[in-house]
């Protein structure tokens, strides 16, 4: 599982072959979601509220990035890093 991004502690990371629709993992503090890529929508887990504000405004700005290598996992290509929120 790939690491994308890093930030504010926050790891961002995109599994291979993973299920639809495109999404992308976090995890916090011991804490785990999957961000749904185009709704910007948590689809199972939980993060803490501040996080999770910084988590989906990195995903709005990163969107067509996320979705990039939504594809080039699909196809088992090397992932990008997609830069941290600062």
């Amino acid at each position: 599982m790939p690491e994308i991004s890093l930030f504010y502690g926050i790891r961002v990371t995109m599994y291979y072959s993973d299920h639809n629709p495109p999404h992308f993992h976090v995890e916090y503090a011991g804490r785990k979601a999957l961000i749904d890529i185009e709704n910007g929508c948590v689809l199972n887990g939980a993060l803490p509220g501040r996080q999770l504000k910084l988590v989906l405004a990195w995903c709005e700005i990163h969107k067509d990035e996320l979705m990039q290598n939504w594809e080039l996992s699909k196809d088992a290509k090397p992932l990008n890093r997609i830069n941290p929120l600062i």
